[in-house]
């Protein structure tokens, strides 16, 4: 018994070192095959899940597969062998793998710093090797976008009752995103794009009368996601440029000249009676005294 029990201790390392053998010489194998034409690309949100397929050809019966992180570091995240399923590699990716039944591999949940190159590698039961490459592109979620109205100064050429505005959108603390705007309550949705600055984040608008109820909306995107704010510029026109309400241009106008002359006035008056002001007075009369006191002779 004790021979038998040496025995089968002997074979059980004997296949732990075949098969850790074979897996490496799957990996190395797959290091020496010629490079995988790029394949598909793969989109995820920060915070959610992706999915990268593992495609098999029409009588492809897979026997050995290894998942493997390519960019920006080359890390091992999960293999198939004899069966069995094994996703407690030491990667970035620890303890956020899964590998389905179908040998895809699922992320979750993902970062910002998850987008890179990923390879599989099948080996059917005949010994044919097959290598395919995903592209994982990880997008942060867009936030609400915010639009600032700014009036334009109307010139000579600027016909009567229209007011000229421009519509600043902006998102902060993001990249990779594209600004696109949109006529809110009208049949035409579309936007000219020479009224268009700075890759679409700036519009440049002309209301009238007629553009009161009028709305624009700011719509901010990525591959994965996308908000939107909307603002009614003819507010702005009518609050700056109403009858019988000043602007802050024209309050400067007439602020400003007679803050300055009250501030003249105050200092020449200061100079003038300061010397005989308060509790000189008494002193200015002492001197006066003597003179009336004694007269010319």
């Amino acid at each position: 018994m004790f021979w038998i029990s040496v025995v089968e201790v002997v074979c059980l390392l004997l296949w732990r070192r075949m098969a850790v053998w074979s897996l490496w010489s799957l990996l190395l194998w797959g290091g020496l095959l010629p490079a995988a034409d790029t394949g598909a690309q793969v989109q995820g949100q920060v915070g959610g899940s992706v999915l990268l397929v593992a495609e098999r050809p029409p009588g492809f019966q897979v026997r050995e597969a290894i998942w493997r992180s390519l960019w920006p570091s080359e890390e091992l995240l999960a293999t198939f062998f004899r069966g069995s399923r094994e996703t407690l590699y030491h990667s970035r990716f620890l303890g956020r793998t899964q590998l389905h039944s179908n040998l895809s591999l699922e992320l979750q949940p993902l970062k910002s710093g998850d987008s890179g190159n990923f390879s599989v590698l099948l080996v059917d039961t005949g010994g044919r090797a097959q290598t395919q490459i995903l592209q994982l592109k990880v997008y942060d979620a867009v936030p609400r976008p915010v639009v600032q109205v700014f009036i334009a100064v109307p010139g000579d050429a600027q016909p009567p009752k229209t007011c000229q505005v421009f519509l600043s959108c902006s998102a902060p603390n993001i990249s990779d995103i594209t600004y696109s705007w949109r006529r809110e309550r009208t049949i035409d949705f579309d936007i000219e794009s020479q009224g268009l600055f700075t890759d679409g984040q700036v519009l440049r608008v002309s209301l009238g009368p007629g553009d009161k109820g009028v709305a624009y909306s700011c719509i901010v995107s990525n591959p994965v996601s996308w908000d939107l704010a909307t603002v009614t510029p003819w507010e702005s026109c009518h609050q700056e440029g109403a009858p019988g309400r000043a602007s802050y241009k024209d309050v400067l106008l007439v602020v400003v000249p007679v803050s300055l002359l009250l501030l003249l006035a105050g200092l020449l008056s200061a100079w003038h009676w300061g010397p005989c002001s308060g509790k000189k007075k008494n002193v200015c009369a002492d001197r006066v005294a003597p003179e009336t006191e004694n007269p010319l002779v």
